[in-house]
């Protein structure tokens, strides 16, 4: 069974949220993106989801069945609640309840990384890959898992959590608590407080970088430090080069672990760095199992910035077929 109704994913994200509609191929035919209010409980976010889900309706030419909705945190998809969502400070939102009751129409909440997976994995560059590692690189480093033709969810809807793989017991310390995670070498926090440290350290040593931020340390960001390399700053290029030696552990790891036949990176630090396809494909088949890397594809994500509003639609939809088939 096939719905041939249109759908609405959004990702909502802690300082903005794209609401898109989306027909049955995966195709965006509208998308608005608005602030994020935040609000800790969660009043103002869903009074802006009901509004530009209510435009969506107008500009549609036929129902919309079902909307899929994309949160970084905690998510319990069965009971549709938000245990713990900290770009947004909410604990325990009743999202789908309350928004079903606004909208009256079906709703599905996902993980926004795993919802992202599902999108490149239906529709993007995992399409027809029945085994599948999404990495996306951004402020954190998050990921999906895709083995024999099935999301992992895990036993508590943690599956997925790349960023917090451990590469080194000795390294810097994470957000999660624990040290040496990947997101702790590659995250984008990570490079932005790594360069502020070494330029506190030694100023001389760091002036370009301090330069491009406006001359002031606070201001260095990810992308700051990538500029800074792409221009051959020494320091730059150092803690980029820590930065691609995490990563190919971090692939290292996977390939070993799960095997995938393709493996997707995206974010938006892909951006700055897309010379970190060609690195991997390199440094990691050196590590890698021989017979792991055999059928092994490293690629960009196809979908880009649309991934996670599409797969959460794609859950969304997926749900609801399956519910009414039931």
């Amino acid at each position: 069974m096939q719905s041939e109704y249109l759908s609405i994913g959004v990702d909502l994200g802690g300082t903005k949220t794209e609401i898109s509609l989306i027909d049955n191929s995966g195709q965006v035919l509208h998308s608005l993106r608005r602030p994020t209010p935040v609000d800790d409980k969660g009043e103002a976010i869903e009074k802006e989801i009901t509004n530009a889900v209510q435009e969506l309706q107008n500009k549609a030419k036929t129902r919309i069945d079902c909307i899929g909705i994309g949160i970084a945190g905690q998510i319990d998809s069965t009971q549709g609640i938000v245990r713990f969502a900290p770009n947004l400070k909410w604990h325990n939102v009743p999202l789908q309840r309350n928004l079903e009751k606004a909208l009256n129409i079906p709703i599905y909440l996902a993980n926004d990384v795993r919802a992202a997976t599902f999108g490149e994995w239906i529709y993007g560059a995992g399409k027809g890959c029945k085994d599948l590692v999404c990495i996306f690189l951004g402020t954190g480093i998050g990921g999906g898992i895709v083995s024999d033709g099935q999301l992992l969810q895990g036993a508590s809807n943690t599956a997925g959590e790349i960023g917090h793989m451990t590469i080194d017991f000795n390294g810097p310390p994470c957000t999660c608590p624990n040290r040496g995670c990947l997101e702790a070498f590659a995250g984008g926090w990570a490079i932005a407080k790594r360069a502020q440290k070494a330029i506190f350290e030694n100023p001389k040593q760091g002036k370009a970088i301090l330069e491009m931020a406006g001359g002031s340390p606070e201001n260095v960001a990810a992308k700051t430090v990538i500029q800074a390399a792409n221009q051959s700053d020494p320091l730059a290029r150092k803690i980029m080069e820590e930065v691609f030696q995490a990563l190919i552990a971090g692939t290292v790891n996977l390939i070993n672990a799960f095997n995938p036949s393709r493996i997707v990176f995206g974010g938006g630090l892909l951006d700055g760095i897309p010379e970190v396809i060609d690195i991997l494909n390199i440094e990691a088949r050196k590590r890698a199992l021989e017979a792991a890397t055999a059928p092994l594809q490293i690629l960009s994500t196809k979908l880009q910035g649309k991934a996670g509003a599409i797969g959460a639609a794609a859950m969304a939809k997926r749900m609801l077929i399956k519910t009414t088939s039931s």
